[in-house]
């Protein structure tokens, strides 16, 4: 039986040898989930269903509408609205006030994009204090190494689809915290913060964010809004993601294909035996 993010299809298969096979395939499924916040609506993102919450809960961290769990006072689902299942309403807690610069988005977040739609490119910037000099961690060589390795034995839904994006988050000694998929990268990682702020976990400032795409500005924002110090991502990240980590003391890694990789932005704290530095 499919999972809840994962559906089937019939499809016609051109083989190596020229022949045609009708054959059933498994597809990523793809449906808008619109997040509400005290019965207003301050965004609709296209996500595969699952962890609708932990979704919803890190994308409100990560646009500094809430730094906490302490800060939600109920999730609900409207069991009598049309398509209910696509739609979750956030009551705060009592007196806490959302700036109104806050998520305000036109249109739909696509999957592939978690930005688009921001009313200017000054409000992407949130405020979000920069990862203190003093603060430290150090990621050993052989940890970093590991980290694509131990990410996909968690990517259930891309071994069956192979159209699915995964966000896994890890402790600096390498123990493992949480994985989540979505057709979305940035809802991948909103999944794992939502997961972790909803076990109280945050500030994540012991641990390393790693994501199975490139990594974007959003990301690298969504990671700092966690407290998350290290970003590594398995393929290349932006510029305008180097000079955000640059900036906020943030070490990001990427290429990250073992035995190789490329650091971009303070690479103190990777532990790189044997290596020169400039």
């Amino acid at each position: 039986m499919n999972k809840p993010g994962i559906g089937s299809d019939k499809i016609i298969r051109h083989t190596h040898d020229g022949e045609l096979e009708y054959l059933a395939d498994d597809l990523t499924i793809e449906e808008p989930l619109e997040i509400r916040v005290r019965g207003r609506t301050v965004a609709t993102t296209m996500r595969t269903p699952g962890q609708d919450d932990e979704l919803a809960v890190g994308f409100l961290i990560s646009e500094a509408m809430i730094k906490s769990r302490d800060d939600i006072a109920k999730i609900a689902r409207n069991d009598h609205a049309r398509n209910a299942e696509n739609i979750i309403d956030f009551e705060l807690r009592e007196g806490l006030n959302v700036p109104s610069s806050s998520a305000q988005r036109i249109g739909t977040i696509t999957s592939s994009c978690g930005i688009c739609g921001k009313e200017s490119i000054a409000a992407i910037r949130q405020r979000f204090a920069s990862i203190a000099a003093t603060h430290l961690v150090r990621l050993s060589l052989q940890t970093l190494l590991s980290l694509p390795g131990r990410l996909r034995e968690k990517q259930s839904e891309f071994a069956q689809t192979g159209g699915i994006h995964a966000a896994g988050i890890f402790a600096i000694d390498g123990r493992f915290s949480v994985v989540r998929e979505d057709i979305g990268r940035h809802n991948a990682v909103d999944k794992a913060i939502g997961r972790a702020a909803l076990d109280g976990k945050l500030p994540l400032d012991q641990n390393v964010l790693i994501v199975s795409g490139r990594a974007s500005f959003e990301i690298v924002q969504k990671a700092l809004a966690a407290g998350i110090p290290i970003i590594a991502s398995v393929s290349a990240p932006s510029a305008l993601a180097v000079t955000f980590c640059r900036e906020s003391n943030q070490t990001l890694v990427g290429f990250l294909r073992p035995p190789s990789f490329n650091v971009y932005s303070h690479v103190e704290r990777i532990m790189l035996e044997g290596s020169t530095r400039e």
